[in-house]
Parts: structure tokens; C-alpha cells; sequence
């Protein structure tokens, strides 16, 4: 009897699934989507997951539309847009994980830790219940710890050297700044630097204050640092071109079907108008870098030095559901003052290409030689000012190439870099020297005119690597050698003092688009001529 009522109910799920599919008549996507669920949840042999199923789904649907629209969860969404709002609630530290312990690197001046006696060189092992020792937690993990409503307060456990037993601290969560301004400090006695690592919304205002701070020093003439920007908003790139540029000069605009055109002018005088401006860029400089590279190029206010950019010149806009998940849809594409559009093409069918695009450059040579990059004549454009011609279809192309230098960049060198070799041993080094340091090197300047990275350093960084397993050959670390002392003199300048003595250590030695910019702004007949006649190969 049981057999028979299986197989009549069978029949009739057979006759009803095709008689609805009959219905076409004013049956739209949507009526489809909540039948072909309302089917799943009815008759699928096992249980589903309701949430992770339309989460799929809306996935699943945007990968139809183009590389750039996404779907993120509550905490996908939170890691996404904290760095971006400028702050947080949290106790104010930077740390590493060094090994399976949370290592304060530093402690923000004025913030929550530093207040309570905190200081660098101190291991957390335990945030209120939390054991934070010995579990290997991601980044991720312990900023959820850490982090929490201003005005709350956590226990923290700390070892500290020199102390027999632990040390408890109440720390009171406040307002912690996300800084997007890395560093910024006088590259030579007239020319200053600025390194931006996300268009936020507070950069602006960072912006300004290094400004006025490099002014106050002697600039006449700046260098942007764009290297690795990724991007973040449209209005914090604007703002920040706006600084450059004369009242009413274009800066970008979008262009979509559904929402029309918006068009974004210089609504105000700029700050600094009159001193040369070099722009540095890569590959992985996208978005909202573009968005300021391309209004410098275009209104030829400024030469860009480095690599062809990433091409994204599509515009996201975000839409946040209830339980904290978010799209990010594409609603318009945007537009350099001279009209180009630098998003690079992308096939919907194939969207894995489009994500190796950064793979292939390097494969066909982008990297290395100006003449390896397509360049598509048919998209010529031409600046405003100066009439030189600047390409779309595909990022920014810099005014002055500099190719990537891979000769130190041995497999002992990625192997150390991949495990965090030479950042642990950076970090080992100073926690067990700091006092002797600062009172050998009391200033940053100190520091960076008198420490060296000699031999015991590097013999010290090869046995951290061969006890962590990494099989050292002898030809390609010595290769690799110079470039690790520079690296460790960088990473312990950049844990003894500030962000910024890194850079200032590293970049007039290792980073080749520094030091090509550099000499151009420097060099007003050569920085003239590139402005006046466009795009030349180093």
C-alpha cells in the first residue's frame, strides 16, 4: 500500500511541474526564481540550507553581469568597509601574529592601550574569555576580539619581558583612525612625498594635513604615491583631485543608461597649483587611483611614472540588506576629463580571463618593456591643455615607463617573504634589543644614517628560515642579500619609530619608480618636454 501511494504521489508531481511550466503568459524571472525555490524546498530528497541557497543564487547572478558586481556576507561586509569609514571601536594597537602570539608592534599615540601603559613589545595572550595564545588565529579573528563598542572595556592578559608573571590591563574602547595616508615626509629639501594606500573618507582630510606639514618644510614640488592603491570612493578621489587642480577644471565623470551622466568639476580653487606633481602607479593601482591619475594626466597638471594601471572603470554602488550582507552593483561606467573610458575589456562569458589579465601582462612581458603593451590606436584621446595623446581601453599608461626589476627576487627570496621570514625576524630583532637600539638611535634620522644590517643580522634571518624549514641555497640568497638588508633595516626603522621611516630607508634604494620620479622632478627640461609631448619609454 505504502509502494502505491509513493508512486501516485509521483505521478502527481509529474503532472503538476509541467502543467505550471505551460503557464508562459506574464510569467516573469521573478516567478520563476521563487517557483524553482519553492520547488527545492518542497520535494529536494534532503534538507536545505534556505540562506546558503539564494546567497548562491545571488552570486550566481551577478557573475553574469560583470567582473565588479559582488555579493558579500555580514562579515565579508564589515572587513570590506571598516577600512574604508575612516575609524573603528577597538584599543589601539598595531600588532603581528609572530608565530602563535599576538605581538604589539606599536601603539597609537593617544589611543586606549598606550593610555593604560601598554607598549610595544607586548604579547596579548588573553582579551576578556578569549585565549588568544597558542591557536593561530587569522588577523580577522582578533580584530573581532579586539574591536567593540566605544566605551566598552576588555581585560587584557599581557607578557611582557623583564616581568615574571602576567599583567592584567582594563582597556576602554574608543575611536580608533584608520590612517590611508601611510607616509608622507620631504623626499629632498624641496620636493615632498605622499604615499596613499585607499581612496577613504577621511583621506582627504589626511591629504590636506600632509600638505600643509610638507609646505611648512620647504615643498615646492610633490610626489603622489599611488603603488598598490586598489581604490575605495569616487567622492574621496575627486576630493583629493580637487587640491591639484584650478576652479572648474574637470576631474571625471559617469556615464550609465538608467542613471544618465554626472559630471564632476573642480568646484574651488585647489591648494597647490603651482609646483610639479609626479604620480606613481602600477599594475595594481585601480579604480578610484585611476580616477585621480587620469584627471592629473588629462588636465596636464602632472606626469605619471610607473606601469600601465589595472583598467577598472566601472562604478559600484552599495545596497545593504537587513542582516548586514551587501551587494556592490555596477551602475555606471566613468570617464577621464578627456573622455576616455579605462575599463578594460571583459567577456561576461568568460570572466576567468579577465581576472588572469594581471597574469598575462607579465607572461607577455607588460612588466619589463613599454613596447610589450598593446596600446589600442583607435581609442587615442588627447589631453586638454597640452594636446598630447593618452590612450583608453585599458588603465592609464604612464607618462614615463619604469620597468619591474625581478633580478633580486630569487625562490629563497619568495620562500622567505611567503612564510613572513623576514618580517618575524624584523620584529624577533627589535623586541630583543629595543632599549639599546633607541639609546644607540634616539632619532629616526639617527637611525637612518648610522644603522647598518650587518652579517650577524643576515646569519641570524638564514638560521629563523632554515629552522622553519626553508632549504636556503647559497647562490640565490646571496643575491638576494642586498635587497634583505635593506628590507630589515626598513621593517626595524618602521617598528622603532614609524610607517614612514620604512619608506624613507627602502624606497631611494629598492623601488625604482621612486627614484625614476624622483629624477624627473628634478629634471624641469625632461619633466617640461614629457608634459608638452606625451608618453615615453625608460
Amino acid at each position: 500500500m505504502k509502494q502505491i501511494r509513493t508512486i501516485f504521489a509521483l505521478a502527481i508531481t509529474l503532472l503538476y511541474i509541467p502543467a505550471l511550466s505551460a503557464q508562459t503568459s506574464g510569467f516573469t524571472p521573478e516567478m520563476k526564481l521563487r517557483m524553482a525555490n519553492r520547488i527545492m524546498e518542497t520535494y529536494y530528497v534532503d534538507s536545505i540550507d534556505s540562506d546558503k541557497a539564494v546567497e548562491s543564487a545571488i552570486v550566481a547572478m551577478l557573475k553574469t553581469l560583470d567582473p565588479h558586481s559582488t555579493y558579500t556576507n555580514a562579515e565579508e561586509t564589515r572587513e570590506l568597509t571598516t577600512p574604508l569609514e575612516g575609524n573603528f571601536s577597538g584599543i589601539g594597537i598595531q600588532f603581528n601574529m609572530l608565530e602563535d602570539t599576538v605581538f604589539v608592534i606599536q601603539t597609537i599615540p593617544g589611543g586606549p592601550c598606550e593610555k593604560v601603559g601598554i607598549v610595544p613589545g607586548d604579547r596579548i595572550i588573553q582579551a576578556g574569555d578569549s585565549i588568544l595564545a597558542g591557536r593561530k588565529l587569522s588577523n580577522s579573528r582578533i580584530l573581532g576580539i579586539l574591536r567593540g563598542p566605544k566605551g566598552s572595556v576588555v581585560p587584557l592578559t599581557v607578557v611582557r619581558r623583564g616581568e615574571a608573571e602576567p599583567m592584567m590591563f582594563s582597556v576602554e574602547r574608543d575611536d580608533i583612525p584608520i590612517h590611508s595616508v601611510d607616509a608622507s615626509f620631504m623626499a629632498d629639501p624641496t620636493t615632498g612625498y605622499i604615499r596613499i594606500t585607499r581612496f577613504a573618507e577621511n583621506t582627504a582630510d589626511e591629504l590636506k594635513e600632509a600638505l600643509a606639514d610638507l609646505k611648512r618644510q620647504g615643498m615646492k614640488n610633490l610626489i603622489i604615491d599611488l603603488e598598490d592603491n586598489g581604490g575605495g570612493y569616487l567622492g574621496a578621489a575627486t576630493e583629493i583631485a580637487s587640491e591639484f587642480l584650478p576652479k572648474g577644471a574637470p576631474i571625471v565623470y559617469t556615464d550609465a543608461e538608467k542613471l544618465g551622466t554626472s559630471t564632476y568639476d573642480n568646484e574651488r580653487k585647489g591648494s597647490f597649483l603651482d609646483g610639479r606633481i609626479v604620480v606613481m602607479v602600477n599594475q595594481y593601482s585601480a579604480s578610484a587611483s585611476e580616477i585621480l591619475s587620469g584627471a592629473i594626466q588629462d588636465n596636464d597638471r602632472g606626469l605619471i611614472v610607473g606601469r600601465r594601471t589595472f583598467g577598472k572603470g566601472l562604478v559600484q554602488r552599495p545596497f545593504n540588506f537587513p542582516d548586514g550582507s551587501m551587494i556592490r552593483l555596477t551602475v555606471s561606467r566613468y570617464f577621464t576629463p578627456s573622455g576616455r573610458c579605462i575599463q578594460r575589456p571583459y567577456d561576461r562569458e568568460n570572466l576567468d580571463d579577465y581576472n588572469l589579465d594581471i597574469l598575462h601582462r607579465y607572461e607577455h612581458g607588460e612588466f619589463t618593456s613599454a613596447d610589450s603593451v598593446q596600446l589600442d590606436k583607435s581609442q587615442a584621446y588627447y589631453t586638454l591643455h597640452n594636446h598630447r595623446p593618452v590612450y583608453g581601453g585599458g588603465g592609464i599608461m604612464p607618462d614615463l615607463f619604469v620597468p619591474l626589476d625581478t633580478t633580486a627576487v630569487t625562490p629563497c627570496y619568495r620562500q622567505l617573504l611567503a612564510k613572513g621570514i623576514i618580517n618575524r625576524y624584523a620584529i624577533t630583532y627589535v623586541d630583543d634589543n629595543r632599549d639599546s637600539l633607541h639609546t644607540a638611535y634616539p632619532t629616526e634620522q639617527s637611525f637612518i644614517d648610522g644603522f647598518n644590517v650587518g652579517p650577524e643580522l643576515i646569519d641570524g634571518l638564514a638560521k629563523m628560515a632554515t629552522t622553519s624549514g626553508i632549504e636556503l641555497k647559497e647562490d640565490e640568497f646571496e643575491n638576494s642579500t642586498p635587497m634583505l638588508r635593506t628590507i630589515l633595516k626598513g621593517l626595524i626603522g618602521r617598528d622603532l619609530f614609524q610607517t614612514s621611516t620604512y619608506y624613507k630607508v627602502v624606497y631611494p634604494i629598492l623601488n625604482d619608480e621612486y627614484i625614476a620620479a624622483l629624477q624627473l622632478i628634478n629634471d624641469k627640461k625632461m619633466y617640461e618636454n614629457l608634459l608638452k609631448h606625451g608618453q615615453k619609454a625608460k
